[in-house]
């Protein structure tokens, strides 16, 4: 049967936050910060503030756009979390890094709108509301800020729940109309609350409330995501779905990653939430040039060399190898 949206590029919509505009050209790389004991990738555990500082330091000189702060682990393992003690984790280290880096675009990830409300003296730029408003107040708080807003679908699964026997319906396409609607309508509530196009996100919220073939299934409609006409956000960085496709623990789940990537960026994707940063600027910069969105940094290969006007010397860059 005929795949009902597109299989190839589609242009990405582009995200404004903080005066910096990303788009098909600039692909943003959104560096995840956990103040969590337990989240489930160990190597982004920062529960001290100067580690903490440090890695985000870090992630910035290997070309992260925006800084994403959670205070509480998704899954329901671990322990459970206050509004007082989330706020605890998060808030001391969103002021120190904007003291840090004036400049930084922050995004604060929760579910609570007093979590966010709280956290307003550090100037937020993004809430990324990963439970796909359990807090109903939560929209209202980040309109306020004047903040961007991450539309998320979790399948109707309160906060902090893992999926058990998930079903959308016997299509196989079915969670993908599913999640179309609720990011269509989600997105059309921020917008109705005061928040521009270009800080509206749409999250396919891949393992949340999904199967791993459901999540197989979102990503391969990321065209379709986009078609949406706002930015898609995806959040792949070795998720439960890499490990289950290729049987491997979270250590060994960065190819796959990078794989999955590659493939949301050509489909559409604008902001990329990811562990490895690096990596992930590397995949994403390049799968921008592929698609003829991005010239390439350094033009020399097979082409001639590039002299001033009256000069005989070659301009700055260039080696003239051909």
């Amino acid at each position: 049967m005929e795949q009902p949206w597109p299989s190839g590029p589609v242009s990405p919509a582009p995200l404004v936050l903080r005066g910096r505009r990303f788009d098909a050209a600039r692909p943003a790389v959104m560096g995840i910060l956990n103040r969590t004991p337990d989240s489930f990738y160990p190597a982004a555990r920062f529960t001290d503030l100067e580690p903490g500082l440090a890695a985000l330091d870090r992630m910035l000189a290997d070309g992260a756009d925006l800084i994403d702060v959670g205070g509480v682990r998704a899954g329901q393992q671990g322990a459970e979390v206050t509004a007082a003690a989330e706020i605890g984790r998060v808030r001391p280290f969103l002021l120190a890094a904007r003291e840090r880096h004036p400049d930084v675009i922050l995004s604060l990830d929760t579910w609570r709108a007093e979590v966010a409300a709280a956290c307003a003296p550090a100037g937020i730029d993004l809430v990324n509301d990963t439970w796909a408003g359990a807090d109903p107040e939560l929209l209202a708080v980040a309109a306020e800020l004047g903040a961007g807003y991450v539309i998320s679908h979790t399948g109707g699964l309160p906060p902090r729940t893992d999926p058990v026997n998930v079903s959308y319906g016997p299509d196989p396409d079915d969670v993908v109309r599913a999640v179309l609607a609720e990011l269509a309508a989600g997105a059309a509530r921020a917008v109705a609350a005061g928040i521009p196009n270009e800080r509206v996100l749409v999250d396919p919220t891949l393992d949340f409330g999904k199967t791993t073939r459901h999540s197989l299934r979102l990503l391969r409609a990321t065209g379709a995501l986009a078609g949406l006409g706002y930015p898609v956000l995806q959040a792949l960085s070795r998720k439960d779905f890499v490990g289950e496709t290729l049987d491997l623990p979270v250590d060994g789940r960065l190819y796959g990653t990078l794989a999955a990537t590659a493939v949301a960026g050509w489909l559409g994707t604008t902001v990329f939430r990811a562990h490895d940063v690096a990596a992930t600027r590397q995949v994403v910069d390049m799968v921008a040039s592929i698609r003829g969105d991005r010239p390439p940094l350094v033009t020399v290969r097979g082409e001639p060399p590039v002299h001033p006007a009256g000069s005989g010397e070659q301009l700055a860059g260039t080696t003239g190898v051909l």
